[in-house]
């Protein structure tokens, strides 16, 4: 008979022996692959937690850099990455600023061109969980609104994905008037139905046609959107807005939300003045064209039949959104509603402050030939609904401006000058002789003086985004300024929580 100690002995080496194979096999998993496995596990440790939630101890991950050879970047660079987990949860109001109680990357690493593209991150945070407002996970249905443009074919192309961007799979109908280039003529319907099909291939319910008489201008093709959109109008629609081919609307729930203050059957002529003071002191108080001027049903009415008066006593030096102010004070006791959300952005050089504000824009306007890839800033609302451009504060002094920024203020968030709840006056404006208000105070206000770059203020801009399996990678750089520094890439992954919890904890806002 076996001593009962060598049976003992024999089934310990089987069962050491299997732990140890399966260690083995694990560890020549692919590098990717594992760090799912890890943040799987995290998240799963994390749910109905604490918003900013974490582990309390350092992990691994790796990561297929790959990429970043689109980045232009100027090796070695340090980096940094980092996991976000949104929570929607009901009732929770979008803040200006959230304060989350921790740092946002783990240390820098500093990586060589050329480095085996799976990078090993040593000291790698686990996911951060941050609380978000219920958004709706399918577009919202805006079938009641109708929107219209007048431009050319090309202008009309460059805009394509910007458009998509917030109409498509909306139901919303989009007329399009296209205008002839300089000197050239209109292209022939044949030419626009073809371009029509490939736009409504993007899930966009768009129509091109052209001007309503042959020798229309820009500027009377722009007015007669108030005929077109009228004559096209379904028993669903309530509100006709017209806009230039270079407006976005970053959140069409939140725009639906506006509207839905004021009742269409009465006259509503809802838009925004200029930011600039010196461009309202010039057109009036009137709804700026590239900010999106929004007619309701009863107004749109009067407006289309009183078109061919408007045109006739028109001045023809006017331009288009002045043509709308013209018809509607000439045949209407209606007054402009002004809705400050909704921007002209009739201001110049850098617009930091603006995207860095915390504010939720209704529209934005002029991005066409700037350093600002609105359809890519946008491209986190996918995962997040309305946190485009939404601010986390992370311990004293960093700050995340969602899809625009990551600043870090060395100084700190009481550093003179210094209120994160004051917009930075970044931008430039038309200044007014004599006037209380100089520029912005009307629109932009409270504001505070800008800070020096590279000194008081650090910051990383975003300069890509991407879509890879559901989730959202943002990358944010800092260009060295001198050759004693390196380059800095930032890059966040933002992905939905996979169960949707019913609060979040410790999601403080600054009092």
């Amino acid at each position: 008979m076996i001593p009962r100690r060598s049976i003992i002995v024999v089934v310990c080496f089987i069962i050491l022996s299997a732990i140890i194979l399966t260690i083995h096999q694990v560890g020549k998993a692919r590098p990717e692959l594992l760090g799912k496995l890890v943040t799987s596990k995290k998240i799963n440790e994390e749910k109905g937690g604490k918003d900013g939630a974490k582990e309390n101890h350092s992990q691994s991950c790796a990561k297929d850099l790959g990429w970043l050879d689109g980045v232009d970047v100027k090796y070695p660079i340090k980096y940094a990455e980092r996991e976000i987990v949104v929570r929607p949860t009901s009732n929770l109001k979008r803040e200006s600023l959230t304060r989350i109680d921790e740092t946002l990357f783990p240390k820098v690493k500093e990586l060589a061109q050329g480095q085996d593209s799976y990078l090993e991150l040593r000291d790698c945070k686990a996911p951060l969980v941050l609380g978000v407002p219920a958004y709706p996970l399918t577009p919202v249905d805006a079938s009641n609104m109708v929107f219209g443009m007048a431009t050319t074919l090309d202008r009309l192309e460059d805009s394509r994905h910007h458009i998509a961007r917030w109409l498509a799979h909306t139901g919303a109908k989009l007329y399009v008037v296209v205008m002839a280039p300089d000197e050239e003529h209109v292209p022939a319907s044949k030419q626009l139905k073809a371009k029509q099909e490939v736009l409504r291939s993007d899930g966009m319910d768009i129509t091109l046609l052209p001007p309503l008489r042959k020798d229309d201008s820009y500027t009377e093709s722009y007015f007669s959107l108030v005929k077109v959109m009228y004559t096209h109008r379904t028993d669903n629609s309530t509100w006709f807005a017209l806009m230039d081919d270079d407006t976005f609307f970053p959140s069409v729930p939140s725009l639906k939300a506006m509207l839905k203050k004021y009742d269409t059957a009465e006259q509503y002529w809802v838009g925004a003045i200029s930011e600039s003071w010196w461009s309202v002191g010039r057109y009036g108080m009137m709804a700026f064209g590239g900010a999106g001027i929004f007619l309701s049903h009863e107004l749109a009415a009067v407006l289309d039949k009183q078109y061919e008066t408007c045109t006739k006593e028109m001045h023809p030096a006017a331009g288009g959104d002045e043509r709308v102010m013209r018809c509607i004070n000439g045949h209407t006791e209606t007054k402009l509603t002004n809705e400050p959300a909704l921007h002209q952005m009739d201001i110049y050089g850098d617009l930091s402050g603006v995207y860095e504000s915390g504010r939720l824009p209704l529209s934005l306007h002029h991005w066409k030939g700037t350093e600002y890839p609105v359809h890519l800033m946008h491209l986190v609302s996918d995962i997040c609904g309305d946190c485009f451009l939404q601010r986390w504060q992370f311990g004293k002094d960093i700050v995340l401006s969602n899809g625009f920024s990551i600043a870090q203020y060395p100084e700190g968030e009481h550093a003179k000058g210094v209120d994160f709840l004051k917009a930075e006056t970044t931008w430039e404006s038309r200044t007014v002789d004599e006037s209380v208000n100089p520029g912005t105070s009307h629109s932009m206000s409270p504001s505070r003086p800008s800070l020096e770059l590279d000194t008081q203020k650090i910051q990383h801009r975003l300069v890509e985004s991407a879509t890879v399996d559901g989730i959202v990678r943002q990358t944010y750089v800092h260009k060295a300024k001198d050759g004693n520094e390196t380059d800095t890439v930032l890059v966040l992954y933002w992905r939905r929580e996979l169960q949707q919890a019913s609060a979040v904890i410790n999601n403080t806002s600054p009092p």
